[in-house]
């Protein structure tokens, strides 16, 4: 299955992305749930999801209504939402991976405001949108998200318009995009659209540029669509909905680019630490190679697996962490895909329930693949003493025997 985000006539916004969701049928009652848990610790907030019709067509709206208790800052932000998460939703494993999106998504919107404000992150504070708005539409966003399993989805996106004239901010009057908008979206192809008003916000940037795999000018061949349309606030003279397709892809096919550097001069820690620090800025997957470089000097080729759109800023991370001054670039290389899912299995260890993920990978119908992640190895061998390598066969032996 794939998703097309297509935002070429609405544009984007945090509150649009959960009707749309919604509308392909994530549960409103526990979405709702979710936003009110979150949001309620910055501001008052009010959450009604109906349908409405918007230029003759049926969408899902999500009106979220907020007041904030005061401005805070971005590491304080994420301090409270990691707080809430380990008060409220200590076990939820479904809350976690929404949890862990919607941080990405707020370190993108706090990045492009430290770039245009020339603040760092300690300094700056969530205001231009509302905190609890913020938090609002990016939990709602998230938790909807992975509620419909899009995260095991291959996913598209279509240009975004982003309106034109000028918007009203407490900075004053400025262009549209607003100057965040477009620092998020530098790397996303994009078109003004047709209405003379703002299409775009930082919110509905950030959560796009978070979960696109891929951006594409023309829908690809598809089949079997389910079509889910989430309303904008404002009456336009275009549809104003985003709109989501999820449907079969005719073939399974994929492509990436490489990042390669080779290095002489890093030691073993920085090595080590390279490892989170890519994969934290998304990067699919890293190895390091010792090799020989010139001059016989022992040294290191460093290589990652990338988005196509993730290159750039993957670069610019790589050659601030290594202090390299080149890095190859091998673009859209062309793999073979197996049918791939990640689904969460209880096993019964010495009379206790864990929840471990597991990745699963098939080929025509057959499991090949059986690997449960490391975290939660490692999580239930610290809690039941039995070792890394027993708990992983454990998990393995008893997921096989479920599915006979």
């Amino acid at each position: 299955m794939v998703l097309i985000i297509d935002p070429q006539a609405s544009g984007l916004a945090g509150n649009m992305f959960i009707g749309a969701f919604v509308d392909l049928g994530a549960d409103k009652n526990k979405v709702t749930e979710v936003i009110k848990t979150y949001a309620d610790e910055f501001g008052e907030v009010r959450v009604d999801i109906s349908l409405k019709s918007k230029s003759g067509v049926m969408t899902t709206y999500a009106d979220i209504q907020t007041e904030d208790e005061s401005a805070r800052h971005y590491d304080e932000l994420i301090r409270k939402i990691d707080e809430i998460t380990e008060n409220v939703y200590p076990e939820d494993m479904l809350i976690a991976k929404s949890v862990e999106l919607a941080k990405r998504i707020f370190k993108t919107i706090a990045l492009a405001e430290s770039e245009v404000h020339g603040q760092s992150l300690d300094e700056l504070h969530f205001h231009e949108v509302g905190c609890a708005d913020a938090v609002a539409d990016i939990i709602g966003s998230s938790y909807a998200y992975h509620l419909l399993g899009l995260d095991k989805q291959k996913i598209y996106s279509l240009p975004v318009a982003v309106g034109s004239g000028t918007v009203n901010t407490q900075h004053g009057i400025l262009p549209v995009p607003a100057p965040a908008v477009i620092n998020i979206l530098k790397n996303v192809p994009t078109v003004g659209g047709i209405p003379k008003t703002e299409l775009t916000t930082p919110t509905g940037a950030s959560i796009l540029v978070n979960i696109t795999d891929e951006y594409i000018s023309s829908q690809p061949l598809l089949y079997d669509k389910k079509i889910g349309y989430g309303a904008g606030k404002k009456d336009l003279e275009v549809l104003n909905a985003l709109r989501l397709i999820q449907a079969s892809e005719s073939v399974d096919k994929d492509s990436i680019s490489i990042l390669e550097t080779n290095v002489d001069t890093l030691s073993g820690e920085v090595l080590g630490s390279l490892y989170d620090t890519m994969l934290d800025e998304g990067a699919r997957d890293i190895s390091i190679t010792p090799t020989i470089m010139k001059k016989n000097r022992p040294g290191h080729i460093i290589k990652i697996i990338a988005r196509n759109n993730d290159v750039e800023h993957l670069t610019r991370t790589l050659m601030k962490e290594t202090g390299t001054l080149g890095v190859r670039i091998i673009p859209f290389v062309h793999r073979g895909v197996s049918k791939r899912e990640i689904i969460t299995f209880t096993v019964d260890i010495n009379g206790k329930n864990y929840e471990s993920r597991f990745k699963l990978g098939y080929v025509d119908d057959e499991l090949i693949k059986c690997s449960p992640e490391y975290d939660d190895v490692k999580r239930i061998s610290d809690d039941c003493g039995l070792s890394v390598k027993d708990v992983q066969l454990l998990l393995e032996e008893e997921y096989k025997k479920s599915i006979r």
